[in-house]
């Protein structure tokens, strides 16, 4: 299976835990809007840059 996703192409369905330890899977969002955030490393300046990036669009995402 081939593990590089690129833009536009659908994410494959993955199973994993939350951060209370519940199992969660892609179907379950099935018919709503999701981002899936990825980065390479916890507690770097990018990855705290694009987090707050997040937030501060927060009220349009949920226009969308």
């Amino acid at each position: 299976m081939d593990k590089n996703i690129t833009v536009g192409q659908k994410a494959p369905d993955f199973l994993l835990k939350d951060q209370t330890g519940k199992d969660v899977s892609l179907k379950d969002f099935l018919g709503q809007w999701l981002i899936i955030y990825f980065y390479p490393k916890d507690n770097t300046p990018g990855c705290t840059t694009e987090a707050l990036d997040f937030s501060q669009y927060r009220q349009k995402f949920a226009e969308s």
